[in-house]
Protein backbone atom coordinates (compact mmCIF):
# COMPACT_ATOMS: atom_id res chain seq x y z
CA UNK A 1 0.00 0.00 0.00
CA UNK A 2 1.60 3.91 -0.76
CA UNK A 3 1.23 6.06 1.83
CA UNK A 4 1.43 9.26 0.96
CA UNK A 5 3.32 11.91 3.63
CA UNK A 6 3.49 14.68 4.69
CA UNK A 7 7.14 15.01 2.73
CA UNK A 8 5.55 13.57 -0.63
CA UNK A 9 2.87 16.63 0.11
CA UNK A 10 5.17 19.26 0.56
CA UNK A 11 7.59 18.00 -2.47
CA UNK A 12 4.57 18.06 -4.92
CA UNK A 13 3.66 21.73 -3.94
CA UNK A 14 7.18 23.14 -3.92
CA UNK A 15 8.82 21.25 -6.03
CA UNK A 16 11.62 20.23 -3.55
CA UNK A 17 12.47 19.42 0.00
CA UNK A 18 11.07 21.58 2.58
CA UNK A 19 12.02 21.80 6.19
CA UNK A 20 10.67 23.40 9.07
CA UNK A 21 13.22 25.46 10.96
CA UNK A 22 12.14 26.10 14.48
CA UNK A 23 12.25 29.44 15.63
CA UNK A 24 11.52 31.27 19.25
CA UNK A 25 9.61 34.41 18.47
CA UNK A 26 10.77 35.78 21.88
CA UNK A 27 7.31 35.66 23.52
CA UNK A 28 5.58 33.91 26.82
CA UNK A 29 2.24 32.18 27.60
CA UNK A 30 -0.45 33.17 29.19
CA UNK A 31 -0.17 29.58 31.23
CA UNK A 32 2.95 31.14 32.16
CA UNK A 33 2.48 34.75 32.98
CA UNK A 34 -0.18 34.67 35.31
CA UNK A 35 -2.94 35.53 33.00
CA UNK A 36 -4.01 32.07 32.95
CA UNK A 37 -1.67 30.38 35.08
CA UNK A 38 1.60 30.12 36.27
CA UNK A 39 4.80 26.91 35.48
CA UNK A 40 2.90 26.16 31.49
CA UNK A 41 1.11 23.38 30.63
CA UNK A 42 2.84 20.35 33.24
CA UNK A 43 4.51 18.54 30.09
CA UNK A 44 6.07 21.76 28.88
CA UNK A 45 9.23 22.96 29.73
CA UNK A 46 11.23 26.19 30.33
CA UNK A 47 11.87 26.84 26.85
CA UNK A 48 8.14 26.38 26.43
CA UNK A 49 8.47 23.14 23.79
CA UNK A 50 11.22 25.26 21.58
CA UNK A 51 14.38 22.92 22.74
CA UNK A 52 15.72 23.35 19.32
CA UNK A 53 14.10 26.52 18.31
CA UNK A 54 16.69 29.09 17.09
CA UNK A 55 16.32 32.53 19.31
CA UNK A 56 19.40 34.58 19.16
CA UNK A 57 19.48 38.11 17.16
CA UNK A 58 17.09 39.40 14.50
CA UNK A 59 14.86 37.33 12.94
CA UNK A 60 17.33 36.78 9.50
CA UNK A 61 20.23 35.82 12.16
CA UNK A 62 17.60 33.30 13.99
CA UNK A 63 16.40 31.82 10.14
CA UNK A 64 20.59 31.31 9.42
CA UNK A 65 21.12 29.71 12.47
CA UNK A 66 18.14 27.21 11.72
CA UNK A 67 19.34 26.92 8.30
CA UNK A 68 22.74 25.72 9.04
CA UNK A 69 21.24 22.75 11.24
CA UNK A 70 19.76 21.47 7.63
CA UNK A 71 22.46 22.71 5.42
CA UNK A 72 24.11 19.25 4.76
CA UNK A 73 21.00 17.80 3.81
CA UNK A 74 20.98 19.10 0.32
CA UNK A 75 19.11 22.00 -1.59
CA UNK A 76 15.60 22.53 -0.46
CA UNK A 77 13.22 25.26 0.59
CA UNK A 78 12.22 26.23 4.41
CA UNK A 79 8.89 26.72 6.41
CA UNK A 80 9.38 29.15 9.13
CA UNK A 81 7.57 27.48 11.99
CA UNK A 82 7.55 29.66 15.63
CA UNK A 83 7.90 27.36 17.73
CA UNK A 84 8.66 28.11 21.30
CA UNK A 85 5.86 29.25 24.11
CA UNK A 86 2.70 31.20 22.22
CA UNK A 87 3.21 32.49 19.27
CA UNK A 88 0.40 34.85 18.65
CA UNK A 89 0.50 36.04 22.05
CA UNK A 90 1.55 40.01 21.23
CA UNK A 91 1.04 42.68 20.06
CA UNK A 92 -0.46 42.94 16.53
CA UNK A 93 2.81 44.75 14.76
CA UNK A 94 5.18 43.10 16.93
CA UNK A 95 3.81 39.65 15.18
CA UNK A 96 3.68 41.44 11.78
CA UNK A 97 7.27 42.65 11.88
CA UNK A 98 8.12 39.17 13.16
CA UNK A 99 6.26 37.58 10.89
CA UNK A 100 6.94 39.40 7.61
CA UNK A 101 10.52 39.15 8.21
CA UNK A 102 10.50 34.95 8.39
CA UNK A 103 8.51 35.22 4.99
CA UNK A 104 10.65 37.49 3.45
CA UNK A 105 13.29 34.86 1.79
CA UNK A 106 12.57 33.44 -1.41
CA UNK A 107 13.39 30.29 -0.21
CA UNK A 108 10.99 30.17 2.54
CA UNK A 109 7.73 29.31 1.06
CA UNK A 110 5.35 29.05 4.04
CA UNK A 111 4.66 30.20 8.14
CA UNK A 112 3.72 28.02 10.52
CA UNK A 113 2.91 29.12 13.61
CA UNK A 114 2.53 27.62 17.32
CA UNK A 115 -0.37 29.01 19.29
CA UNK A 116 -3.56 28.12 21.72
CA UNK A 117 -6.96 28.48 20.80
CA UNK A 118 -7.09 30.83 23.15
CA UNK A 119 -4.76 33.47 21.81
CA UNK A 120 -6.40 34.37 18.71
CA UNK A 121 -8.40 37.46 19.18
CA UNK A 122 -10.08 38.88 15.85
CA UNK A 123 -6.83 41.13 14.88
CA UNK A 124 -4.76 38.51 15.25
CA UNK A 125 -6.67 36.26 13.17
CA UNK A 126 -7.30 39.03 10.59
CA UNK A 127 -2.96 39.45 10.18
CA UNK A 128 -2.46 35.79 9.65
CA UNK A 129 -5.43 36.00 6.77
CA UNK A 130 -3.67 38.61 4.94
CA UNK A 131 -0.60 37.00 5.54
CA UNK A 132 -1.85 33.66 4.20
CA UNK A 133 -2.93 35.96 0.57
CA UNK A 134 1.08 36.10 0.35
CA UNK A 135 2.69 33.02 1.01
CA UNK A 136 1.09 29.76 2.94
CA UNK A 137 0.28 30.16 6.84
CA UNK A 138 -0.44 27.24 9.07
CA UNK A 139 -1.45 27.53 12.26
CA UNK A 140 -0.49 24.47 15.05
CA UNK A 141 -2.89 24.69 17.40
CA UNK A 142 -1.84 22.33 21.28
CA UNK A 143 -4.99 20.73 21.82
CA UNK A 144 -3.49 17.54 23.44
CA UNK A 145 -6.86 15.60 24.44
CA UNK A 146 -10.09 16.51 24.35
CA UNK A 147 -10.74 14.74 27.87
CA UNK A 148 -11.98 17.68 30.73
CA UNK A 149 -9.85 15.38 33.26
CA UNK A 150 -6.54 14.82 31.67
CA UNK A 151 -6.30 18.48 30.12
CA UNK A 152 -7.48 20.18 34.42
CA UNK A 153 -4.73 17.48 35.77
CA UNK A 154 -1.87 19.23 32.78
CA UNK A 155 -3.57 22.72 33.38
CA UNK A 156 -3.93 23.44 29.76
CA UNK A 157 -6.18 26.16 31.07
CA UNK A 158 -9.18 26.32 28.34
CA UNK A 159 -12.50 24.18 28.00
CA UNK A 160 -12.63 22.38 24.95
CA UNK A 161 -15.13 24.76 23.06
CA UNK A 162 -12.42 27.42 22.94
CA UNK A 163 -10.84 25.13 20.68
CA UNK A 164 -14.24 24.19 18.61
CA UNK A 165 -14.26 28.51 17.84
CA UNK A 166 -10.42 28.39 17.04
CA UNK A 167 -10.36 26.22 14.14
CA UNK A 168 -13.76 27.87 13.17
CA UNK A 169 -12.18 31.50 13.10
CA UNK A 170 -9.00 29.99 11.58
CA UNK A 171 -10.83 28.16 8.63
CA UNK A 172 -13.21 31.21 7.84
CA UNK A 173 -10.47 32.74 7.07
CA UNK A 174 -9.10 30.25 4.98
CA UNK A 175 -6.44 29.52 6.95
CA UNK A 176 -4.53 25.76 7.30
CA UNK A 177 -4.98 24.50 10.83
CA UNK A 178 -2.72 21.45 12.02
CA UNK A 179 -3.79 19.80 15.70
CA UNK A 180 -1.23 18.95 18.13
CA UNK A 181 -2.04 15.69 20.15
CA UNK A 182 0.09 14.02 22.64
CA UNK A 183 -0.04 10.02 23.33
CA UNK A 184 -0.03 8.45 26.06
CA UNK A 185 -1.10 11.48 28.58
CA UNK A 186 -0.98 10.08 32.84
CA UNK A 187 -4.09 8.75 32.79
CA UNK A 188 -5.58 8.10 29.37
CA UNK A 189 -6.25 4.75 27.93
CA UNK A 190 -5.90 3.69 24.23
CA UNK A 191 -9.42 4.26 23.99
CA UNK A 192 -9.16 7.89 25.43
CA UNK A 193 -6.97 8.38 22.71
CA UNK A 194 -8.76 7.41 19.95
CA UNK A 195 -11.77 9.25 21.05
CA UNK A 196 -9.21 12.70 21.03
CA UNK A 197 -7.86 11.60 17.35
CA UNK A 198 -11.37 10.80 15.96
CA UNK A 199 -12.52 14.07 17.27
CA UNK A 200 -9.64 16.18 15.69
CA UNK A 201 -10.43 14.33 12.65
CA UNK A 202 -14.18 15.81 12.74
CA UNK A 203 -13.07 19.37 13.34
CA UNK A 204 -12.67 20.77 10.38
CA UNK A 205 -8.49 20.50 10.60
CA UNK A 206 -6.73 19.94 7.84
CA UNK A 207 -3.77 18.08 9.49
CA UNK A 208 -2.88 16.45 13.13
CA UNK A 209 0.73 15.71 14.76
CA UNK A 210 1.06 13.36 17.42
CA UNK A 211 3.55 13.42 19.69
CA UNK A 212 4.58 10.37 22.19
CA UNK A 213 4.65 12.23 25.90
CA UNK A 214 8.15 13.00 26.20
CA UNK A 215 9.09 13.86 30.29
CA UNK A 216 11.29 16.59 30.29
CA UNK A 217 13.35 17.13 33.63
CA UNK A 218 12.52 20.64 33.87
CA UNK A 219 9.00 20.40 33.21
CA UNK A 220 6.53 19.79 35.96
CA UNK A 221 5.36 16.39 34.98
CA UNK A 222 8.34 15.22 35.73
CA UNK A 223 8.07 15.92 39.33
CA UNK A 224 5.44 13.45 39.21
Amino acid sequence: MYLHTLNDELQRQFGCKVYKLALDGGMTCPNRDGTVGTGGCTFCGADGGGAFAAGDGDVAARLAAARARVAAKGPSKFIAYFQSHTNTYAPVPRLRQLFEAAMAPDDVVALSVATRPDCLPADVLDLLAELNRRKPVWVELGLQTIHPATAAAVRRGWELPVFDEAVRALKARGLTVVVHMILGLPGETAAMMYETASYIGRSGADGIKFHLLHVLDDAPLAAD
